[in-house]
């Protein structure tokens, strides 16, 4: 209850400083995806974190005029499917119809405490968006890196340097106050929901504020695991019930730890 109280003041706030929206700053192809977007009105808002997926990786099946852009895997499913599950457990109140789309260099972004990123192994970040999501990363917000596996690791933790010069990824373990900030996690989830992708098991990193460990946790990586595919298909019958719980487990965690450090 002392974390959800935070919450609702920390909402309060948010709603009274949200900066302006800079339209002028936007490009053509932002307006692409804005019919996606509800305009912002303090709520908690899924948002996901648009990109240019690496050259040549781009394919067909995707929700975008059949485009697989990778940073749009399990969209809106997962993000409405999570939502619904965030605002029956929690206190929190969040737009219900899925989430916002917003390429990294977007001004809006500091209006979302957290931001989800799908498959950082094509994961592409020019200079202007580095430095964009490095100034909300430093000013109190939040990443969670999710679906992706084996040697895509190496593309991600590239980028990420671009992001975060210096940046130490930490593995973490069930001990960690994420894992404990709504449900109580002892054993992290190891399954990756297609175990023919990887033999390797699921597990986390993070890095901290400073790379001080005693600091605030600034993102948090699901390496061989894609906890957004629980999401998405969790209401058809296509995993195991208590995967699926444990991935929802995971991203109220992350939700809550977030909106309350």
């Amino acid at each position: 209850m002392r974390a959800m109280s935070r919450w609702a003041g920390l909402a309060v706030v948010l709603a009274v400083l949200a900066p302006p929206l800079a339209a002028q700053n936007r490009r053509p192809a932002d307006e692409v995806y804005e019919r996606y977007n509800t305009p912002y009105d303090g709520r908690f808002t899924f948002a996901r974190l648009r990109y240019d997926p690496l050259p040549g990786w781009a394919g067909g099946g995707g929700f975008f005029r059949g485009r697989d852009l990778k940073w749009d895997h399990d969209y809106p499913r997962a993000e409405r499917n999570l939502m619904k599950l965030l605002s029956e457990l929690t206190a929190i109140r969040p737009y219900m119809d899925g989430g916002n789309i917003l390429a990294a260099d977007d001004p809006r972004l500091f209006q979302y405490p957290i931001v989800y990123v799908s498959e950082p192994g094509f994961w592409t970040v020019s200079d202007k968006e580095a430095e964009n999501l490095r100034s909300y990363l430093h000013k109190g917000g939040f990443l969670i890196f999710d679906d992706f596996v084996g040697p895509q690791w190496y593309n991600f933790a590239e980028k990420l340097q671009t992001v975060l010069p210096g940046a130490k990824l930490v593995p973490l373990d069930a001990s960690h106050q994420i894992f404990h900030a709504f449900f109580d996690i002892e054993q992290l989830p190891t399954h990756h929901p297609y175990e023919n992708i990887t033999t390797e098991q699921a597990v986390y990193f993070g890095v901290f504020e400073d790379n001080d460990p005693a600091k605030r946790l600034m993102l948090i990586v699901n390496y061989n695991n894609d906890i957004g595919e629980y999401w998405e298909w969790s209401d058809q019958g296509f995993f195991p019930i208590d995967l699926s719980n444990e991935a929802y487990k995971l991203g109220i965690n992350y939700i809550v730890y977030a909106m309350t450090h």
